[in-house]
């Protein structure tokens, strides 16, 4: 797996709008994928830390509920689909990634 920038990049090959951790009352272009740091994984062998890999939330934001950026980021190695759910007009997806 890769640093954050590595998924920065990744993100903004699907969207060029891709916000990390925006602060509240930053205002987002749409449509738009938000990420943060939400947990990671360590994999323990022989009593020490192994392997660690970072887990993201990743939300992609759309005022199209027909959007094909949530099938683009779905189709990302490790990620899993979490949740729906319409806010303010807009179109959330939610997925897991492990980077």
């Amino acid at each position: 797996m890769g640093s954050r920038l590595d998924l920065q990049t990744l993100l903004e090959s699907i969207t060029p709008n891709v916000y990390f951790q925006p602060p509240t009352g930053t205002e987002m272009l749409y449509p738009c994928i938000k990420y943060n740091r939400s947990d990671s994984v360590v994999v323990h062998a022989d009593n020490r830390p192994y392997k660690r890999t970072k887990q993201y939330q990743v939300t992609v934001i759309d005022r199209n509920p027909d959007s094909e950026l949530p099938d683009q980021v779905e189709q990302l190695p490790y990620c899993l689909f979490d949740r729906y759910f319409a806010a303010d007009n807009l179109n959330h997806y939610v997925f897991n990634l492990f980077f």
